[in-house]
């Protein structure tokens, strides 16, 4: 009863992070709790979008593990610097990331943490370009594009969850990027 118990407390802990992994915990909680998480509107949030430049040329000269693996490398990057910023990974899409500042624990310094990230994913960007260059490969440019403003936030699905943000906060700050140089 004791290893079955034991057993049932490390499926239980498995779960935990696999669920916090997905969502935010204050959603997770709800969810779990209540069954539902409702909706949150946020007066002041900050929306960064980050893609890479022709990223379906770039596509085409990889196999499919060989992308996935570059992707990756680039987005668990981008995941260490938004988490240092107190930033919300929200999710990628393709070649896309999105993350938001002041969301879902609201803070007043959401777009200088935003920025800073945005700041400092530049500045992984640089450093992984010069290394690149020295290899003789080439290297993936990126833009940004970042927005402040009122925003909606929840969790969507019941087979698949996901937390995610809608606005025109969000549609500025995608077209900020998709404008960019």
């Amino acid at each position: 009863v004791e290893r079955q118990k034991s057993l049932l407390e490390e499926e239980k802990e498995k779960t935990e992070k696999l669920l916090l992994n997905i969502l935010p915990r204050e959603m997770a909680d709800e969810l779990k709790n209540q069954g539902k998480a409702k909706a949150r509107n946020y007066r002041q949030a900050t929306v960064m979008f980050t893609d890479f430049q022709g990223f379906t040329r770039l596509a085409e000269k990889y196999s499919p593990q060989e992308l996935v693996a570059e992707l990756d490398s680039y987005f668990i990057k981008f995941d260490e610097i938004v988490n240092k910023y107190n930033v919300e990974k929200i999710k990628t899409i393709g070649d896309a990331y999105m993350c938001a500042g002041g969301v879902p624990i609201r803070n007043k310094s959401n777009a200088i943490d935003t920025t800073l990230a945005a700041l400092e994913i530049q500045r992984a960007m640089r450093e992984i370009t010069a290394k690149k260059e020295e290899l003789g490969q080439e290297a993936w440019q990126i833009r940004i594009g970042i927005h402040s403003g009122d925003l909606i936030a929840g969790v969507v699905g019941i087979k698949r969850f996901a937390y995610d943000i809608w606005g025109d906060t969000v549609n500025t700050a995608s077209r900020m990027e998709s404008s960019g140089v």
